[in-house]
């Protein structure tokens, strides 16, 4: 089995059912760390000054990979909705964000995760 090679993002801007932002941040945290344990997913720092391994602006991802000019095997996330400001604020900048990723894993809030392409 190969290691795949990922980025989580966190909203931590999102209210999530009626939780406060920083309730809403962790019910994202503790969904995301145990899968990303379960399915191996190596998480990768492309920023050395990085404050946390996880992305929570994903304009300052999109800066990044840019910069690096990596592409990875998966970007991990909560669900759609966690997205949903930026893919509709920002449609073309979304369309090359995710072009740097060859899957994009929603981990949804019952634990069953739904996988574009994976």
């Amino acid at each position: 089995m190969w290691t795949l090679h990922g980025i989580y993002f966190i909203n931590d801007k999102i209210q999530l059912n009626g939780l406060s932002r920083e309730e809403s941040f962790h019910l994202q945290e503790q969904a995301l760390l145990p899968f990303i344990g379960d399915k191996k997913i190596q998480i990768v720092t492309l920023n050395q000054h990085q404050l946390n391994p996880h992305y929570t602006i994903l304009h300052a991802l999109l800066h990044d990979l840019k910069k690096q000019r990596v592409s990875l095997d998966c970007l991990v996330y909560y669900c759609p909705c966690v997205l949903e400001d930026f893919t509709r604020s920002y449609p073309a900048r979304w369309l090359i964000l995710k072009s740097y990723f060859h899957h994009l894993l929603p981990v949804q809030p019952s634990g069953q995760e739904k996988a574009a392409g994976f």
